[in-house]
């Protein structure tokens, strides 16, 4: 059986088509780079000063805060006590600064995929057209390789903070998105037709009614996004972003096996402190919604 060649672009011809989109980037990037470092300066004026409250208040003030904001959202002692007692060891083995500066990477990075992913997840939610378009864009999104993510924020902003947030929140904003469509598309139909029966428009209805019972599933998301966020710490650290993520990345680098599993962990204390707060105020607002609406 004779086989039949696939047909294909010539070398010579996919390297032009390469050259080509290469060349055509680039000149994008001279033309408006300027003018989006210029949007993004903002966001990261107020991510050093964040970084910089952190780091230069006292590390008591800093320390009754975090767990005073896990305590407030968990309501838990047991939780409480295990962030006291992991910040206490990450401060005692010199990993303060770097956790906080981490800690402010992925508050900055949250917020952003928060104000962001719930608009669109609500567009979602109200359009099966707009949710037929979005869908693919996070399917790529969500299985395109986190290091092709670094080379366009490179090309345009170069080195720094703001790549590094940018990359971070095209990681970790999907889950966002996603569970805020999800969240309102499973409000009780019957809840929705009683809003209608009232004469609710349909922004009260969004604002009264889809949201509140949507919250816990928002809170999950809100949950997937800041975890995803800290996994993309050692990834941004290749592009300047400094916290946890370099001396892993340093401890790759030079074969530092005790520096790289001490980082480590403090990535994951961070996390499990981060998963468990939030994994508990989505508790209580599940319960409380089931109480009003029950």
């Amino acid at each position: 059986m004779d086989w039949i060649e696939f047909p294909s672009l010539g070398r010579a011809d996919l390297r032009d088509l390469r050259v080509a989109i290469d060349g055509s980037f680039r000149e994008f990037t001279r033309a408006y780079g300027p003018a989006l470092e210029r949007i993004f300066e903002p966001l990261e004026d107020f991510l050093v000063w964040l970084e910089t409250l952190l780091i230069q208040s006292p590390w008591p003030l800093v320390l009754i805060g975090l767990v005073g904001i896990v305590f407030l959202l968990s309501r838990s002692v047991k939780i409480s006590l295990g962030a006291t007692i992991a910040l206490l060891l990450i401060g005692y083995f010199g990993m303060w600064e770097d956790t906080m500066r981490t800690i402010a990477v992925v508050t900055v990075c949250t917020m952003v995929a928060v104000v962001l992913g719930i608009p669109v997840g609500i567009a979602m939610a109200r359009s099966d057209r707009m949710q037929s378009v979005v869908n693919p864009v996070l399917d790529l999104m969500q299985t395109m390789p986190s290091f092709v993510y670094l080379i366009p924020v490179v090309m345009i902003f170069g080195l720094g903070k703001v790549p590094g947030v940018i990359a971070v929140v095209i990681y970790a904003i999907p889950p966002m998105i996603r569970l805020t469509n999800l969240g309102i598309r499973l409000v009780d139909p019957d809840v929705l037709e009683a809003a209608d029966a009232f004469g609710s428009s349909g922004r009260q209805k969004l604002l009264n009614v889809q949201l509140p019972l949507a919250l816990p599933t928002i809170m999950a998301g809100i949950n997937q996004c800041i975890m995803m966020s800290l996994a993309m710490v050692v990834v941004a650290s290749m592009i300047g972003v400094k916290g946890l993520g370099q001396p892993v990345l340093q401890a790759i680098n030079n074969q530092y096996f005790t520096m790289g599993v001490m980082n480590g962990l403090a990535i994951v204390a961070i996390a499990i402190i981060f998963d468990r707060a939030t994994q508990a105020y989505g508790k209580r607002l599940q319960k409380h919604s089931e109480v009003v609406h029950g």
